[in-house]
């Protein structure tokens, strides 16, 4: 097995999405994944969610290469992608019977979805997945690929978002390749994921329960399934290089950051276009990048503006999906500012927020 820090040739596998997975090409692909996940390799894989980066979730040193790989800190768990009831069974003990209907309930609903657990872990559970942590995140992917490829494998799998720590989330095989070429042994590309933004993380065994980080599914959703749910509130004080080990995935402030400083504009639709504009004379001297919703008029943004289009305010789940493409263009594109509106908090909204700042947290990026 090679070291950690060596470099390898990332084999690239190719599923189509819409190809059969029991034989031919597609499945000879998915097999060969599985293999390199059993022999304790690193596979970047395809979720609805975001592209994550699988290892078998039993195998320490295995763990322990996505870290390397990704460069992360080990106060940052990840979580553990399952294909069935038996691996969850194996991860998970005791479920407080309080909570054990709630769960129930979750699961039945929103699995296979991009819905995370966080519940008590196993003594199967390695310590580098949970961060030392006694809860350990799962959840059952919901796409095929990733399904097949897990139960493949036989293992449960640990797959933080295929991406060097702190940078933008791949929604795209060729994302991953940007940030892990070399660093992971292979990278099944299945084509563009589905949500673009990473899945919800809630304790569910909490009274009222806790969402530690909003996604895809969203608080109202939660609630109308399994009772009173609230949204996890970070310490004002939280450091970009914490003391000890995060309580969950996703809380940490340094996440999901182009190389391009970020500027968070607050606005209405209506004034929107005059916002972008006034805020863009503060950064004369940069290549500005814009993130500009389909709703409000790209005319006026001549000149030294990069403009994405970035879906339609009025549907942020078309904003959710590009979010993460549109950062990752106007970085390639050369900008060196990237102004954008923050959405508002009702439904995805909260996620596409909490990703917004979390992005903008990193260097001199700031909300205006």
């Amino acid at each position: 097995m090679r070291g950690d820090n060596e470099e390898v040739k990332t084999l690239l596998l190719t599923v189509k999405p819409t190809g059969s997975l029991e034989s031919g090409a597609d499945s000879d692909a998915i097999d060969r994944a599985a293999e390199i996940l059993r022999s304790g390799g690193l596979v970047a894989l395809p979720t609805e969610t975001v592209y994550g980066l699988g290892a078998n979730a039993l195998d320490r040193a295995a763990v322990e290469r996505i870290f390397a790989a990704k460069q992360r800190p080990a106060w940052d768990p990840v979580i553990v992608h399952i294909a069935d009831a038996a691996m969850l069974a194996v991860l998970v003990c005791e479920i407080p019977d309080a909570a054990g209907s709630r769960v129930d309930k979750l699961i039945d609903k929103f699995w296979p979805g991009p819905l995370t657990l966080l519940l008590p872990r196993s003594s199967a559970v390695p310590n580098a997945v949970t961060a030392g942590r006694p809860l350990v995140g799962v959840r059952m992917p919901a796409h095929p690929v990733a399904l097949e490829l897990i139960r493949r494998a036989g293992v449960p799998v640990a797959a933080p978002s295929a991406n060097r720590f702190g940078h933008i989330s791949p929604t795209t095989a060729a994302h991953v390749l940007q940030d892990l070429d070399g660093r992971i042994d292979a990278v099944l590309d299945a084509g563009p994921t589905e949500h673009g933004l990473e899945s919800t993380v809630l304790d569910p065994c909490q009274s009222p329960m806790v969402i530690y980080r909003p996604g895809a599914v969203t608080l109202e959703q939660i609630r109308a399934v399994a009772g009173p749910v609230e949204f996890y509130r970070e310490s004002v004080n939280l450091s970009l290089t914490p003391t000890e080990s995060l309580p969950s995935p996703g809380v940490g402030l340094r996440h999901y950051a182009p190389r391009a400083r970020l500027i968070l504009v607050e606005s209405s639709t209506e004034d929107m276009a005059d916002r972008l504009q006034e805020t863009s004379l503060e950064f004369k001297q940069d290549r500005i990048g814009i993130m500009l919703p389909a709703d409000v008029p790209a005319q006026g943004f001549s000149g030294n503006f990069q403009i994405y289009p970035w879906g339609a305010w009025s549907k942020p789940n078309e904003m959710a999906h590009d979010l993460y493409f549109g950062l990752r263009a106007l970085d390639e594109l050369g900008c060196t500012v990237i102004l954008c509106p923050l959405p508002p908090a009702e439904g995805i909204g909260a996620a596409l927020r909490d990703r917004l700042r979390k992005a903008a947290t990193i260097g001199p990026g700031r909300t205006l």
